[in-house]
């Protein structure tokens, strides 16, 4: 994996090692899963390929068959098939922690379970999942599938963070560890030439921007400079025209869902920041000439996170009780940027939301393997 030097003002500390390693031990006792496990009888792909519905869709009632869905922003329907998302973010979930486990006690009973884990789901014969998204997101009645399914895969950033970690332990055998490596570069390369990709990569909102926190993170992994240089260009020419002057994101504040699309938003340009910055281009610094920046968005979103009850645009439809809950970003620009209000409230919040939009929408489990 290509590693850019970085110099933090605050250096973190792993935080509740008792909590982590409950974690940890929870993810050893529990079973390996793939997405073979479920399959929707509504997937047009086979037993290999992720599939899933779109979330704000829902069946006509002025239809016999319900067909096609309609859409209600915000809303999700929870009799759409989740199956599959479900599994790949507890498949992340039970590696993320078993390689903190490992990496804080040297224990290989941790690395070796991990290893399992990411063996079954990605490389099995039986079990592998195809190294794309063409089915994710469908629309029943309109399309097998859609180009904003590319963001269900966001959870798997945190992946690669602990495979790094782990290509130390005796239980990551090369062979392993070049079929990892191999299995994103080919789904790296599926979302830069796939129409799918190419559509999802030229969104204007947090989907363009969740894009190239993936092709980001896959392209350093898979050490594909060329890449990661293109993530870095696309992020001062085009993800920073999202910004307005007052460092909001005027796509997701019109979005139903204003507060949570807000943080959501300036969690993975965050991210962009820390993935890519090196010493002699560092995005945490750097300003386009009209003047948009990470820390204008930073200081956009940052009182209001601290202060919700100053929130001064409309409550989210659903689910606003639940943010702001421990993200990333907090933790991340908390170190970078000397920040310590951020890192303070990333400490201060609850380990992990019970909300399920909330779990959805934090795509770093474990930040500090980041780091």
């Amino acid at each position: 994996m290509i590693q850019y030097e970085k110099k933090y003002k605050i250096i973190p500390d792993w935080s509740n090692k008792e909590w982590l390693m409950e974690k940890a031990q929870a993810a050893m006792k529990a079973p390996a899963l793939h997405i073979t496990d479920v399959q929707s009888p509504r997937s047009e792909g086979g037993p290999h390929d992720y599939y899933s519905n779109g979330d704000y869709w829902w069946p006509d009632p002025g239809s016999p068959d319900g067909l096609p869905y309609i859409q209600k922003d915000g809303q999700t329907n929870p009799g759409n098939f989740n199956s599959h998302r479900i599994i790949m973010r507890q498949m992340r979930t039970n590696v993320v922690f078993l390689a903190s486990a490992y990496c804080l006690t040297g224990k290989e009973a941790y690395a070796e379970k991990a290893v399992q884990h990411l063996k079954e789901f990605f490389l099995d014969e039986e079990t592998y999942m195809a190294p794309h998204l063409s089915y994710a997101q469908a629309i029943l009645g309109i399309c097998s599938g859609r180009g904003i399914g590319i963001i269900d895969t966001l959870h798997l950033v945190d992946v690669v963070f602990a495979v790094e970690k782990l290509k130390v332990s005796r239980s990551m055998k090369a062979e392993i560890y070049i079929g990892l490596k191999n299995w994103f570069a080919k789904y790296l390369g599926w979302m830069l030439t796939d129409s799918n990709g190419i559509q999802e990569m030229n969104k204007d909102n947090n989907h363009g921007v969740c894009f190239f926190v993936q092709a980001a993170a896959f392209a350093l992994f898979t050490e594909n400079e060329r890449i990661a240089d293109f993530c870095r260009d696309y992020y001062k020419k085009q993800l920073l025209r999202q910004e307005a002057e007052d460092g909001s994101f005027p796509r997701e504040l019109g979005r139903t869902k204003p507060y949570n699309y807000s943080i959501f938003v300036v969690d993975n340009m965050v991210s962009l920041c820390h993935l890519l910055s090196k010493p002699d281009d560092d995005l945490w610094e750097y300003v386009s000439e009209d003047g948009r920046s990470i820390k204008k968005a930073l200081e956009f979103i940052t009182p209001y996170i601290l202060d919700k009850d100053c929130w001064p645009y409309p409550p989210d439809v659903m689910h606003f009780d639940a943010f702001p809950a421990r993200s990333g970003f907090m933790l991340l620009a908390g170190c970078s940027l000397g920040r310590k209000e951020l890192l303070e409230l990333y400490y201060r919040l609850p380990e992990e939301s019970t909300d399920e939009e909330a779990r959805r929408n934090i795509a770093a489990r474990q930040p500090l393997l980041w780091m």
